[in-house]
């Protein structure tokens, strides 16, 4: 038996530059930072004071105060995005098989901010452990698909891929494969995550993974510029309705791309450092071509992880030269972080989407905040600075990896019939 065609069919999202879709994309194309000192708590001490926080951000606005106060801001992020996902995809919930319609989340840590909440609570307090009979559903990572299957009656496989920040496409590769196998009709996938917390941001800035560039936030995500100093930490989620092509075709569905290919690898080299060259990576994209059994030479564009770390980004680089040789330039390269920040398990998701929303518009977000040439890294590489540019995207490939040396790589193709 063939494998089945998989297409995606609604697109949600909720992020540093913008709260839906929509806002999303004018975000992208724009070229708009996301990033501003932080508003959540007092940074005085912390080294770095900024981050991409979700602007404008209310939970009441979809959320009644008893219900908010039972979920963590990662799972709020994650119903959120998925609703508006599942409104895209005009999928009727009265006439589906809910026994075939899955939620297959990503989230690299979960609910960071009430596992702090209430740590900090018991410290603070007389020894007697009062902790919120909510703590332990509204911390676990795998609650926020839980919730999503809840909500909307949803019965097929439900469960939370975590493997740092390749988490949610993880959970986009395991959602092709369940559908393409013929075990689902449709799936509810993506990932969500709400690290901008004390914990979070002094957890990151311990390990010197941060930019410190508080003198100018908006321009601290500065992927492939020779000044930058570290990733900034963002927050948010993406959602995207994945469903097997002849069901969305039966029922007349807006199909925006199909997902062809998906690889994963592992560096098993350090837990937090890329491999130099890159070998992970190399092999990650060489096992998404071959999966879909697409050549180098037709990948049109490539959303790199590009976090802004002086190591990650040079070796990312270096893999995509070595894996498409002579074509490689011919790629237009981006990276959506210097506008998003890096949201660690849902990085993955909100790039697959900015991939497939690039693709749809025939326009390549631009690699934001580059100002000075890096000479480690290949001049002839178009790596879209500064401005979108407009191109024809037949192929387009999306790159997450994660801490502990886990790569993911996802390829979408424009439809066709």
């Amino acid at each position: 038996m063939g494998l089945k065609r998989v297409v995606v069919t609604g697109l949600g999202a909720l992020t540093p530059i913008g709260n839906t879709i929509e806002e999303y994309w004018d975000g992208l194309a724009n070229g708009k930072s996301g990033c501003a000192p932080i508003t959540y708590f007092d940074t005085e001490k912390f080294k770095t004071k900024f981050a991409c926080e979700i602007k404008n951000y209310n939970p009441t606005d979809f959320f009644d105060r008893k219900e908010a106060r039972k979920l963590d801001k990662f799972a709020q992020y994650a119903i959120i995005s998925s609703e508006e996902a599942i409104k895209d995809s005009a999928i009727d919930l009265d006439k589906i098989d809910k026994f075939r319609v899955g939620v297959i989340w990503g989230a690299g840590i979960g609910g960071l901010e009430t596992f702090q909440e209430e740590v900090i609570g018991f410290a603070n307090g007389d020894g007697t452990p009062r902790f919120n009979p909510f703590f332990i559903p509204k911390m676990i990572a795998d609650i926020a698909p839980g919730h999503i299957s809840i909500r909307n009656g949803f019965m097929g496989p439900n469960y939370t891929t975590v493997s740092a920040c390749a988490s949610s496409a993880n959970a986009l590769i395991d959602a092709l494969n369940y559908i393409r196998l013929g075990h689902c009709d449709v799936i509810v996938t993506g990932g969500s995550e709400a690290a901008v917390t004390i914990a979070g941001m002094g957890g990151f800035n311990s390990m010197h993974a941060l930019s410190t560039r508080n003198e100018s936030p908006e321009t601290a995500s500065r992927p492939f510029d020779a000044t930058r100093d570290g990733f900034v930490l963002g927050e948010g989620a993406g959602a995207l309705i994945l469903e097997e092509y002849e069901h969305a075709k039966a029922r007349g569905a807006k199909i925006y791309a199909e997902v062809v290919g998906g690889g994963m690898s592992s560096d098993a080299y350090h837990m937090t450092a890329p491999h130099p060259d890159g070998i992970g990576v190399v092999r990650v994209m060489e096992n998404c071509l071959r999966d879909a059994g697409v050549n180098p030479e037709q990948v049109d564009a490539i959303n790199t992880h590009g976090t802004s770390t002086p190591l990650g980004d040079v070796a990312e680089l270096k893999a995509i030269s070595n894996v498409f040789g002579d074509h490689a330039p011919n790629i237009n390269i981006n990276s959506t972080k210097s506008m998003t920040g890096h949201l660690l398990g849902a990085a993955g998701a909100i790039e697959a989407i900015a991939s497939i929303l690039a693709m749809n518009n025939n326009l390549v977000p631009p690699t934001i905040n580059h100002t000075t040439v890096d000479e480690n890294i290949d001049p002839s590489l178009n790596l879209t600075l500064n401005k979108a540019q407009k191109r024809e995207i037949k192929y387009a490939m999306s790159n997450t990896f994660g801490f502990g040396g886990h790569n993911a790589c996802v390829l979408f193709k424009k439809l066709d019939e």
